[in-house]
């Protein structure tokens, strides 16, 4: 039996960017494909001639999914064992913008590395080899977990985002099973497959907002929603947007249903609040000595464009939250800031339809801007359980920092973004952003199940995990983060 508390409502460059903040598409999402183009030629196929072939992509995202091939063997063993590996030759698809290689058992790891090539939506314009993180086992549910024992986990490696593209290819390398003995390979495991994500097109621009004296309130829930815009700063808005009609889905209802008392149904940012507001929100008592911070905007999964029809339908909650994780994505640096929904949808949609996780794995994302949204639904005031850390996912949230940053330095936007968010949402539940905790591990490659861990409060994916994640350069500014958030909390 779960012992998680498990509910259901209703049924990871910032003063200049404009987030498109509206309602996105809510139809129900394509059937998973396997289907893609023919293969074609390195020079084949003008722009104009190839786009005649391409099917249109589904307004609200698509997966395409196609079984990797067996290579053939490289003449240079240098590059490794005789056994060639498994890929795709170049090819034309349908439009996507993140990609990914999944395959059947969750508990295999792939040994080998895993590059891919591009070429760029209407041109004849082929990307160099990118390689994609192999090791992404350590971004998920915990063992023995329902999410983990669902049945349809998969393994995968950590998603890369490639932009607007219709071409691709890929080779996957196995490590030789011996250093010493370069002749032979591991085995690579079964059902390689590669998953192409489109994420689909941004929410449409909301209307435009009408000038009245009172800030809007939350709207009762129901059906037919008031749809909010919210400025994106510490003071409290002057305007009201204009009131539009929405008929929201249950599952769309019921993802906005549980943040109803920061923002009104069906909003698109949850406002940014000072301090004082954010201790009166709290209901702290007068006189005490709350350690919260101001709450900073949040951009909702309605703002990002989450298609919520693809998540389970039920929320699962732990007790508290004692830690956060921060991570980064490793979904590479070649985004916009304006790009950044995009980016998050197609994430949602590897880690849901390829990797076969209940929802979207982190608590919350940042980009390299500094904006803040909404991750996994359940509401962001509560203690929600993620898919992020594996082994300490219980009483924890994990931040994804979107971008790879093992040899890139993270904007000082994004930090200062960790430590705004941790400073409000640590201090919801009176934890310390500069204290120690102890935790208990589900298991990892770091920790065996029951040991008692103990951690900074906010801590690097690393100190729960044998991983690279959060990257060398951003765990190096976990120190400032916590700095900056104990400050924020008055400590």
């Amino acid at each position: 039996m779960r012992a998680l508390l498990v509910t259901s409502v209703g049924i990871t460059c910032a003063a200049a960017l404009t987030l498109p903040l509206a309602a996105p598409a809510l139809s129900a999402p394509p059937a998973h494909s396997a289907s893609a183009l023919p293969p074609e030629s390195p020079g084949a196929g003008p722009p104009s001639v190839r786009a005649a072939a391409l099917h249109a992509a589904e307004s609200a995202g698509s997966t395409q999914s196609l079984p990797l091939e067996p290579l053939a063997a490289p003449s240079d063993r240098s590059m490794g064992p005789a056994t060639a590996g498994q890929g795709l030759e170049r090819r034309t698809a349908r439009p996507f913008s993140l990609v990914g290689v999944v395959w059947d058992d969750a508990e295999a790891e792939l040994h080998g590395t895993v590059q891919v090539r591009t070429r760029e939506t209407g041109s004849a314009n082929w990307s160099d080899w990118q390689d994609v993180e192999t090791h992404n086992a350590e971004h998920a549910a915990d063992l023995g977990s329902d999410e983990r024992s669902s049945g349809a986990v998969r393994g995968a490696t950590a998603p890369l985002w490639v932009g607007a593209s219709d071409g691709v290819e890929v080779r996957v390398r196995p490590e030789p099973a011996d250093p010493q003995d370069r002749s032979e390979a591991a085995p690579l495991p079964e059902g390689l497959r590669l998953e192409l994500v489109d994420p689909g097109p941004d929410p449409a621009p909301e209307p435009a907002a009408e000038t009245a004296p009172e800030p809007a309130r939350a709207a009762p829930v129901g059906r037919t929603a008031t749809t909010a815009a919210f400025a994106l700063n510490p003071s409290p808005p002057t305007t009201t947007p204009a009131v539009v009609p929405e008929v929201l889905t249950a599952e769309a209802e019921a993802a906005s249903a549980v943040n109803a008392e920061l923002a009104p149904l069906g909003a698109s940012v949850i406002p940014a609040l000072t301090k004082a507001q954010t201790e009166e929100a709290a209901n702290v008592a007068p006189g005490a000595k709350p350690y919260i911070g101001p709450r900073p905007g949040i951009i909702t999964r309605k703002g990002w464009g989450a298609d919520e029809k693809l998540r389970e339908r039920q929320f699962a909650y732990t007790k508290t939250v004692k830690a956060a994780f921060v991570h980064h994505s490793a979904t590479g640096n070649n985004y916009t800031c304006k790009q950044a929904p995009s980016v998050l949808r197609s994430i949602y949609r590897y880690h849901v339809k390829s990797s076969g996780w209940r929802d979207f794995g982190y608590n919350f994302a940042v980009d390299k801007c500094g904006n803040i949204y909404e991750g996994r639904a359940g509401g962001v005031t509560k203690a929600v359980l993620g898919a992020h850390t594996l082994g300490f996912n219980t009483n924890t949230m994990g931040i994804a920092v979107l971008g790879s940053y093992s040899s890139t330095n993270p904007p000082a936007a994004a930090v200062t973004a960790v430590s705004k968010l941790t400073a409000w949402k640590l201090g919801l539940f009176g934890a310390n952003p500069k204290g120690k905790v102890t935790l208990t591990s589900g298991g990892s490659n770091k920790y065996k199940a029951g040991a008692k861990v103990k951690m900074n409060v906010i801590s690097g994916h690393r100190d729960g995990f044998a991983t690279e994640c959060p990257g060398a350069r951003l765990y190096k500014k976990l120190g400032k983060a916590r700095t900056s958030s104990a400050k924020l909390q008055g400590r």
